[in-house]
């Protein structure tokens, strides 16, 4: 979150390029390098998970595929990281929480598309879509239930497609961050050999090496009260 409410895209620039004057030219070389590697295009949304390991694994295979927003829908579960599981991968992530409506699985997904976003629900019981001939030409908000339900109603009427990985055995279902690791496995490198323009913009670029530098910087937020006193006072 900005510490200057409203902040444009020039401000945050100029921030990031002050906390990097804190940060080891080698940890700025690997954020430079791994923000090339990020995507928006493809994002994942976790509806009301409520054994925490699984969705700290999930979050550990976003970081791994260059998966920036997560979006954790609590309608009645309240999701904490599981540092022992998700091993520093969450400061690295933008993790969107819908925890203050009357429907969060409404809101969330309604504003995904608002943004241009299919909904792709991962299903074992939908015969739609697998993970090599779902379309990737399109921004893709991919949707995990919970671990013994599924998906709620609400989710799968809001989806457009469904995906499911196929199975050839007894067991008709994967433990979710297996699914969610082999999903996004495969439509990582699909997107990466493709076409379509993946990466983040030079603003969202900006924006995640910001969120990326503060949570490396020691007391970033005194550091940047700092740095706007100075610049009111005509110091810098």
């Amino acid at each position: 979150m900005d510490l200057i409410p409203g902040s444009d895209h020039q401000t945050r620039k100029k921030i990031l390029g002050f906390l990097l004057q804190f940060i080891t030219e080698n940890k700025t070389r690997k954020f430079e390098s791994i923000i090339d590697q990020r995507t928006r295009h493809l994002t994942i949304v976790l509806e009301d998970i409520y054994q925490p390991h699984n969705a700290s694994a999930v979050l550990r295979s976003c970081d791994c595929f260059g998966i920036q927003d997560v979006h954790i829908i609590e309608n009645m579960n309240k999701y904490e990281v599981n540092p022992d599981v998700a091993l520093g991968s969450a400061k690295w992530l933008s993790l969107i929480k819908y925890n203050n409506k009357a429907d969060n699985t409404s809101f969330c997904l309604s504003s995904l598309k608002n943004k241009g976003y299919k909904i792709v629900a991962a299903s074992p019981h939908q015969d739609d879509y697998t993970p090599d001939t779902l379309p990737l030409d399109h921004k893709v908000a991919l949707v995990f239930g919970t671990e013994l339900a599924g998906l709620t109603d609400k989710a799968k009427e809001l989806a457009d497609i469904f995906v499911r990985i196929p199975m050839y055995g007894y067991t008709e279902s994967l433990n979710i961050s297996v699914s969610a690791a082999l999903l996004l496995f495969t439509f990582s490198e699909r997107l990466r050999k493709s076409a379509v323009d993946w990466h983040l913009s030079e603003e969202e670029r900006i924006e995640v090496m910001l969120q990326w530098a503060r949570n490396a910087v020691k007391r970033s937020d005194a550091l940047e009260r700092e740095y706007f006193r100075k610049i009111e006072k005509g110091d810098l």
